[in-house]
Order: C-alpha cells, then sequence, then structure tokens
C-alpha cells in the first residue's frame, strides 16, 4: 500500500501520538499522503467511526474516502465487490458543525428543526432587517453618525449619507465572526468607508441575530460559531476530544480563526491532530483566512508539533519551480520550502512583453494555437487572470477568431430562482418558523401578495402552533382554490411518515404548473435542474440531511444560465487566480503581470494584503507543468478611477518579477503588427486589399 509513497510521505504516514504538520508544497501530492494516512489508521485498527476528516468541499472528502478505500483494498487483498469502510465523519468544517448542533440543539437551546440558510438567503433576510431599521434612508445611521448631536441640520444631514448595502453587511458581519475581531478593528482594516456607522451596524447585527433566533434559522458563520461555542463547555468539549481519536484537517491554510480555535479547544493538547497545507497557497482573505493559522501551527504546542514538509513536486518541470521557488522566496513570512520537480528537462519559462491589452490578446491567441499545432490541445491550456473583466479584450479575439473558450464562473445552482422556490417549500415545511422560506412559497400562490404574505407569517409566527396557523389562514377568493393546493402539500410535508424522496417529488409536482405560469419561456430548461434535485436526494437519508448539505456545499451550476451547448470537442480555458486553486495544466498563460493588475490596485493597503497577492502569484505559476509565459504589456486600459479617469496608463512590471525572479525567464518581445495587420490573422488579408500596387499603376 505504500511501496508509491516517498521518504517524506512515509514519514507523514507513520506518525503518531502528538499534532503532525504536513507541509506539503503545490503538486507534491497531499491527497495521496492524507488518504494513505486515513488508510493507514485503519490498517492499525482504528475504528472509523472515531476518525474525523474536515476538508473544504463535500467533493474534496468524498474523493478522499475514495482513494483511502483503494489503499485499503490493496493492503487487505480484498475483492472488487468488497466496500471499504465508510467515513461517516467526512466532511466540511460547517457540515460536521451542522450535524453536531443538530445531535446537541436541546443543550444549547436551539430548536432541533432549525434551517440553515445560504449566503444569497442571509443578505436577503439582512436587507429586510436594515429596512425595518430605517437605515436605507439614514435612520440609525444619521443618530450614530453625530454621535451627542440631535435634530436640526446635523440629524438632516447624516439622514442623507450613504449606508452599506446588505451585502456589504453580512460581510462586515461575517468577517467579524471568523476573525474573532472587534467590529471597529474590521472596519478600520477592511471596511474603512463604513466606519462612521459603527454604532448602527452593532444594532443591525442584534436584530438580525435576534431575527434569526426567532425564525430558527441559522446562516454559514451560525455553524462554526455555534460548534465553537459548544467546545465552550468543558463536559461538552472533553466528550467531543474522546469521540474522535483522529482529526485530519486538510487545506489548512484556507482555516479562519474561528476554525483553528475549534480545532484548539477540540484537540488542545494536539494528540491525533494532523493538519495538510500550504501557507504559500492562502489565497483567501477576503473570505476570513488566515495564514497565521498554519504559520504558527507547530508553535502552538509543548512541545511544537511535529513538521513534514513534501518539496518533491510531481506536476511542473524544474524551470517553472525554480521560478516559483523565486518568486515566494521574496515573501518575509513563508515557511522555507524548495519544490524539487520529478520530471525530467523542460523549457524556461517566458517573460512577454507587448504593446497593450489588444497585443497582449493576438499573442495568447497567436501562442495557443501554436501549442494546438504542437500536440497541445485547446482543453490542456488556461488562461489565467487577477480579475474578471481582465479577459475581455482576450475573448472579444478568440470570438473573432472562432477559437472556442469556458470561462470560470457564472449562477450558482442555489442562486437560480426555481430551485430556491423548490428549496423553499421543504424548508418551510421542516421549520415552520422561518420568515424567509415562507414569504418565497407564500407569494407563489397566485393572489397572495407581500402583504398578504406578511400577515399570514406574523400570525404563525405568535402562534403556539404554527402549521395550525397556516392551515387557518384565510386568504382573499382569487387565491382559495391555489392555496388549499398548498395547504393539502403542507399537511402531507408535516406527516411524521411522509417518505423520502417521496416529498421532494410532491413538491416538484405541486411547482412545475407555477414553474410554467411564472417563466413559461424557460420552464422546460429549469426542470432540468429540478430532474437533478431528485436525483441528489437519491444520496440522503431524510429531507433534512438533504437541505443542510445541498446549501453547505452544492452543486457548481444551473440550467438558468444554459446558454448554447458546446459544440467544439476542445476549447481554451479561461479563469480567473482563484478559480485555478487546485487545478493545473500542460501550458498556462498569465495576463496583466503589471503593478495595479498584480497586484490588483485594490489589494495593497497593507503588507498582508500585498503579501496575499504573492502567494496568489505563485499559484498561478505553479499551475503549469510544461509552458508558463507571463504577458507584460506596456499600456493598460484603467476604467472610472477616481485618480486617473478612464484612460491608458503606463505599466511597470509587477513588483512581484524583481531580478532574481526575472532571471528565470527567458524574454520574449513579440513584433507588433501595424493597426490594418491586426484587423487580420497572419496571412489572410483580402487579396483585393493591394491599395499600394493599385495606387502605383495610376503613374505606370
Amino acid at each position: 500500500m505504500l511501496d508509491t509513497l516517498n521518504p517524506e510521505q512515509l514519514a507523514a504516514v507513520a506518525h503518531r501520538g502528538g499534532p503532525l504538520l504536513v507541509l506539503a508544497g503545490a503538486g507534491t501530492g497531499k491527497t495521496m499522503t492524507l488518504a494513505a494516512r486515513v488508510a493507514s489508521r485503519v490498517m492499525d485498527g482504528a475504528d472509523p467511526q472515531r476518525l474525523l476528516l474536515i476538508t473544504f468541499s463535500r467533493r474534496a472528502a468524498q474523493a478522499l474516502q475514495q482513494r483511502a478505500g483503494r489503499l485499503l483494498h490493496q493492503a487487505l487483498g480484498w475483492g472488487a465487490t468488497q466496500a471499504p469502510p465508510e467515513l461517516p465523519w467526512a466532511g466540511t468544517f460547517h457540515s460536521v458543525a451542522a450535524r453536531l448542533l443538530r445531535e446537541a440543539a436541546p443543550q444549547v437551546g436551539l430548536h432541533p428543526d432549525f434551517s440553515i440558510i445560504d449566503r444569497g438567503d442571509a443578505e436577503t433576510l439582512m436587507g429586510l432587517v436594515r429596512d425595518r431599521l430605517g437605515l436605507a434612508q439614514g435612520g440609525l445611521a444619521g443618530a450614530a453618525g453625530q454621535s451627542g448631536q440631535r435634530g436640526g441640520a446635523a440629524e438632516r444631514d447624516t439622514g442623507r449619507r450613504r449606508f452599506p448595502l446588505p451585502s456589504t453587511c453580512l460581510a462586515i458581519y461575517s468577517r467579524c465572526l471568523n476573525t474573532q475581531a472587534p467590529l471597529a478593528q474590521v472596519l478600520n482594516d477592511d471596511f474603512p468607508w463604513c466606519a462612521e456607522h459603527e454604532a448602527a451596524l452593532k444594532t443591525l447585527f442584534a436584530a438580525y441575530a435576534a431575527d434569526k433566533h426567532a425564525q430558527a434559522t441559522l446562516d454559514y458563520d451560525d455553524l462554526l460559531l455555534g460548534w465553537w461555542q459548544l467546545l465552550g463547555d468543558p463536559t461538552l468539549a472533553a466528550h467531543l476530544g474522546q469521540r474522535f481519536d483522529e482529526v485530519l484537517v486538510d487545506e489548512y491554510q484556507d482555516t479562519n480563526r474561528l476554525q483553528a480555535a475549534i480545532l484548539q479547544r477540540l484537540k488542545p493538547d494536539g494528540q491525533g491532530l494532523t493538519v495538510v497545507g500550504d501557507d504559500a497557497q492562502s489565497i483567501y482573505r477576503f473570505r476570513g483566512a488566515e495564514v497565521g493559522n498554519i504559520l504558527g501551527f507547530a508553535a502552538g504546542f509543548s512541545p511544537p508539533a511535529t513538521q513534514v514538509t513534501l518539496a518533491r513536486n510531481y506536476r511542473s518541470v524544474q524551470p517553472i519551480l525554480d521560478a516559483a521557488n523565486a518568486t515566494i522566496a521574496q515573501s518575509p513570512e513563508a515557511l522555507p520550502k524548495a519544490l524539487v520537480a520529478q520530471r525530467p528537462g523542460g523549457q524556461r519559462p517566458q517573460l512577454v512583453n507587448v504593446v497593450d491589452e489588444m497585443a497582449q490578446a493576438r499573442h495568447v491567441a497567436d501562442q495557443a494555437l501554436r501549442w494546438r499545432e504542437e500536440g497541445l490541445r485547446l482543453k490542456q491550456q488556461a488562461v489565467l487572470f487577477r480579475t474578471g473583466h481582465h479577459s475581455a479584450a482576450l475573448e472579444l479575439e478568440l470570438t473573432r477568431r472562432n477559437i472556442p473558450f469556458v470561462k470560470f464562473g457564472g449562477l450558482k445552482f442555489l442562486e437560480a430562482s426555481h430551485v430556491k422556490d423548490l428549496l423553499a417549500v421543504l424548508r418551510w415545511a421542516h421549520n415552520p418558523r422561518c420568515r424567509l422560506a415562507g414569504f418565497r412559497v407564500a407569494q407563489l400562490v397566485p393572489g397572495i401578495g407581500a402583504g398578504t404574505a406578511r400577515k399570514l407569517l406574523d400570525g404563525m409566527q405568535g402562534a403556539t402552533d404554527p402549521r395550525a396557523a397556516l392551515q387557518a389562514f384565510a386568504v382573499p377568493a382569487s387565491a382559495a382554490l391555489d392555496w388549499a393546493t398548498l395547504q393539502l402539500l403542507m399537511r402531507g410535508l408535516a406527516d411524521a411518515a411522509s417518505p423520502w424522496p417521496g416529498e421532494l417529488a410532491a413538491v416538484q409536482n405541486w411547482y412545475t404548473p407555477h414553474l410554467y405560469r411564472l417563466q413559461p419561456d424557460s420552464a422546460a430548461v429549469r426542470l432540468v435542474d429540478l430532474d437533478q434535485l431528485q436525483v441528489l436526494a437519491l444520496a440522503s437519508r431524510n429531507r433534512e440531511r438533504f437541505l443542510t448539505e445541498l446549501t453547505l456545499d452544492p452543486p457548481e451550476a444551473s440550467s438558468d444560465w444554459s446558454g448554447p451547448p458546446h459544440m467544439d470537442d476542445d476549447y481554451l480555458i479561461l479563469s480567473t487566480l482563484h478559480s485555478a486553486k487546485g487545478q493545473e495544466w500542460d501550458a498556462v498563460s498569465i495576463l496583466n503581470v503589471i503593478d495595479g493588475c498584480m497586484p490588483a490596485d485594490m489589494a495593497t493597503g497593507s503588507s498582508a494584503a500585498i503579501e496575499e497577492e504573492r502567494r496568489l502569484f505563485y499559484v498561478g505559476i505553479t499551475r503549469a507543468r510544461h509552458h508558463l509565459q507571463l504577458l507584460v504589456p506596456q499600456r493598460f486600459h484603467v476604467t472610472q478611477q477616481h485618480k486617473y479617469g478612464d484612460r491608458h496608463l503606463y505599466g511597470g512590471l509587477s513588483r512581484f518579477v524583481p531580478a532574481a525572479v526575472a532571471g528565470c525567464f527567458d524574454r520574449l518581445a513579440p513584433a507588433a503588427p501595424t493597426a490594418i495587420d491586426a484587423m487580420w490573422p497572419v496571412g489572410a488579408r483580402p487579396e483585393g486589399l493591394q491599395l499600394g500596387r493599385q495606387l502605383g499603376a495610376v503613374w505606370d
């Protein structure tokens, strides 16, 4: 089972006892190492029920289980029909928290049927509370902005001040919880334009939390906060700590302070705690990730945690790794680690100087076709960029030249209106105090508007039995027939004997006519998503588990965003650097490697932000297996910048490519075409366009 592992991987697998940090560089086989460690512990006799495996996506947890299962099959000589042992406690931080809180709900004052809302619904609820408090029109914000002043011109002036939008309010709220930092510090560091509203934001957040409690509803951040508070009780903390013999955490560099605090409370002495990650790939500070968690992990225990460094890279050739190593060596806080290629040979990467963004687009398109002719399919190539709009000129060039491409991004599954409608019915049936779900579902009935829906929900909120209040509610005569159908559905879903996943089928049967009424032009396409929900439901034991898993780890795409199907069997990959993490391609081009774009001009407010931009650049470099090009336009276009206006600026090579890094690259400066040449691909100028020859003929 272990004969394919290198010595460092074997050391990580064989470690027993105290805390372990596996510092795994890009492309060094961390997934195999972690899976082998799980399999090894099971081989030692560890109970799979007592292994807690935490990843950052359900798919990653499933992949680790499958790989560990294959290793166990090999080691034990099992036949193909023998299923590997399940790891029931493998999942994300949020999904594990949801399960533990569901178990302990009565002990910690939670309703056992609490609902979990996604970011979109949390933003909606934040907006409703914001409006109720009058903050959109000044309201408390005006009072907070003039502490000590009341009435007169001063208060009228503050009432006209801009208050943060619901999305910004939710981001501030989330940052405070996940970083465990006070509101004043978060505002000062990350939202300085909102600092004057500190007092009003405190009032808003308290009201938002009260509304969630009244509706027996938790958002993503509440799950982590609840788990952390659960572990604050010494008795419960001891019980949970003893429940899991081993705790293994993947992508530890992406944890925030609250997640690190949860692990510290769960395993205060570090016994049985293994974390795997790479400080050089910590790029999610905007989500609250704290690179200091992994940088300070070993020193957080006494004696310090054992550290095993994986530096043998199985992805890239050495010239590319030389550039990556030189890049991260510029960071003052990186843990020492130099990647060594296991692939022989390799070409040096290139720094490509171009005139402007249009020349950059032409070069990238030309190079993609050249690599294709050399045997690299377009799917094996990727063009990466810091921000989505950086690829605009390239997208136009690719479209003009009929080069198919796919850009990572789009509407998420749970953001599609038809999916939200269906799940709202299930969520309301499971938790009738969830006003967000009820408000959405009630208005699906023809003849019921916002006013009637609020009246219904107010009555349910104050009732001892909200389900009975729903059944007794009288609606306008125009809505009576459709309302009776909904009441019948809700009675069926409230029955404890209601079968799963038959409940979902019943909801879809009720909703389908409404979908055709509300979305007549796209209902048939949207039904594809609803059918997919039926398939996903088969993997869940019950309605509560289905709602939790789908909310915490939804599918990526939705038919609500569908366009014409890709008829090409090959296409170029376009992706932001953040979306590229975890991916790899044979050839990679990185656009706009100039200051203002790399690092982004909005991310240079602090040394911590700049260092994260450097790590993001490093992630881009380490995606390439064989070929890497960095594009450096001499001029680039800036839109609606307060300082510069809408104009072209001269770009300087990124500060992340000083002489020590630039020396790892060959320099290339393609000849710039004339303005006329730029209108056609090379060799494709129309034969009739020979104006010089025609003018010369006049004098013959």
